[in-house]
């Protein structure tokens, strides 16, 4: 019974201070390596008369929920986005467009609006929608 009146206390208290050692080192080497991570070659292109490749012009069409059409910022007639887009696919034959219209503009509209597109003769067209509530966008799933 001489064990039960001689009680032990034990200090239960874990030392954080290797272990703040340990996590400002690690921090230390990964802000050194961090910028040599994505650090490209350093090469030196060779130059050429003709660029093979061109940068895709894209151009945004807007319908507004009071059926007003902007090309960009422009804002346009029917007659008249049926004239700039004509100059478009002039100006350059790969030209692609991002429709975006307001939910409450009625079918029709948006259908006349396609239409010149097509009669213009561009063929990329893309409709630009928010993604739907509780959906991770493309970014948010490579991360």
């Amino acid at each position: 019974m001489m064990f039960d009146t001689r009680r032990r206390r034990f200090l239960a208290e874990i030392n954080i201070i290797p272990l703040v050692d340990v996590v400002l080192v690690l921090l230390i080497i990964f802000m050194v390596t961090a910028p040599m991570l994505y650090r490209g070659m350093d090469i030196n292109l060779p130059t050429s008369q003709s660029n093979t490749i061109k940068p895709e012009e894209r151009l945004v069409l807007t319908i507004e929920r009071d059926q007003k059409v902007y090309l960009d910022k422009d804002q346009l007639s029917l007659e008249q986005l049926e004239f700039k887009l004509k100059q478009a696919k002039q100006h350059n034959a790969d030209v692609s467009i991002y429709l975006r219209a307001d939910r409450a503009v009625p079918y029709g509209t948006v259908v006349r609006v396609m239409d010149e597109i097509k009669r213009a003769g561009i063929e990329k067209l893309g409709m630009v929608t928010d993604p739907a509530p509780g959906t991770r966008t493309q970014e948010e799933r490579i991360e």
